[in-house]
């Protein structure tokens, strides 16, 4: 049963630090509520029985979607990290809402598993320090497994917390934490990772167009940006399965105006069309002969007909009509996505700060 007024919030990401960072305050008697953000590009709520179990911690998803995607839209004041990760205003995102949370349910302050030095930008003492001004969490911020190298903060010096039991970990090394799992007796180690979406850049390749060929991206869209086969060719947005699970994905995402592309009579991948801008007939044509070309039986069926093609069903809005195109991977349009190095320099032409995270 969870505890109703717990002593702190821990902001808890799946990652060792989080884990240790709870349980050593835990480990002074003091209840804690770990809180896992979720967004389109981080969080994985389905672990949370898991982890708990594991790690004897109680924790809650909170879906931070809307708030996040606002912050890429209006562009995050702190830039962007080396690939399309605003990891310092992520960070204060975060924190400000676990801060509205905490005041909510009455806790007396936030705990977060940063270590000072551990990454060269967003861990350094003058970036933490700007996350816990621009949060507002001064007061009630605690990082313990750095906190003999920073201001005590009220929880300590009101005696909740003994400051003396926190530790001084600084730098990129793991033998300390590892030291302390050991310690703690944690018989399962998450591996090191970032797990944000938004630092791969791969990714960024799919996020960039949604993100600039938009006008007002949501997170379903972002949601649709992350499966399958991703094909832009102007403002056209094909998305593609690769598989069932891709194909029953797109399919819980059609929303009105969207169109539909299936092979008729044979095996394809669903294949969802985006309407930002009106399609034409023609770029419907030339998306369905790429969609045809992914169906290996729709393949043989038109090399075995007379005139080479083969039809392919378009849906829109329960509405269906069919055209016969010979099936391409490089059809007439440009499909595709933008190359890394581009999506780079656009973010660097937007004149905002950059962080080497």
């Amino acid at each position: 049963m969870k505890t109703p007024t717990p002593h702190a919030f821990a902001l808890f990401s799946g990652g060792l630090d989080s884990i240790l960072a709870a349980r050593l305050i835990m480990e002074q008697g003091l209840v804690v509520r770990c809180l896992h953000f979720v967004t389109p590009f981080f969080g994985k709520p389905q672990l949370i029985p898991h982890w708990e179990k594991v790690y004897g911690l109680e924790i809650e998803a909170v879906d931070v979607g809307e708030a996040f995607v606002r912050l890429l839209r209006e562009r995050p004041p702190h830039g962007f990290g080396k690939v399309m990760n605003p990891c310092v205003d992520c960070k204060i995102l975060m924190m400000r809402k676990a801060r509205e949370i905490m005041k909510e349910r009455g806790a007396s302050f936030l705990i977060s598993g940063e270590v000072l030095g551990q990454r060269p930008m967003s861990q350094r003492r003058d970036t933490l320090n700007v996350i816990r001004r621009d949060a507002e969490v001064r007061e009630e911020l605690l990082r313990p497994l750095s906190a003999q190298h920073l201001d005590p903060t009220t929880a300590e010096e009101s005696g909740l917390v003994d400051r003396s039991r926190l530790l001084g970990i600084f730098g990129r090394g793991r033998k300390d934490q590892m030291a302390l799992a050991e310690r703690m007796g944690l018989t399962e180690i998450p591996t090191p990772a970032g797990g944000c979406k938004l630092a791969e850049k791969e990714n960024a390749r799919r996020y960039w167009p949604v993100l600039t060929r938009i006008d007002e991206p949501t997170v379903e869209d972002f949601e649709l940006s992350n499966i399958g086969r991703q094909y832009w060719s102007g403002r056209h947005w094909l998305s593609m399965g690769r598989n069932e699970s891709d194909n029953a994905a797109l399919e819980r995402l059609v929303r009105p105006g969207d169109a539909v592309l299936r092979v008729r009579d044979f095996p394809s991948p669903f294949s969802l069309a985006r309407q930002i801008t009106p399609w034409d007939a023609a770029t419907l044509q030339d998306a369905a002969s790429l969609v045809a070309s992914y169906s290996p039986k729709g393949v043989r069926a038109a090399a075995a007909s007379p005139d080479g093609t083969v039809a392919v069903r378009i849906q829109i809005d329960g509405e269906s009509s069919f055209v016969n195109v010979v099936p391409r991977r490089v059809p007439e349009l440009p499909w595709g996505e933008p190359e890394f190095v581009d999506v780079r320099k656009a973010i660097k032409a937007e004149n905002q700060p950059t962080f080497d995270e």
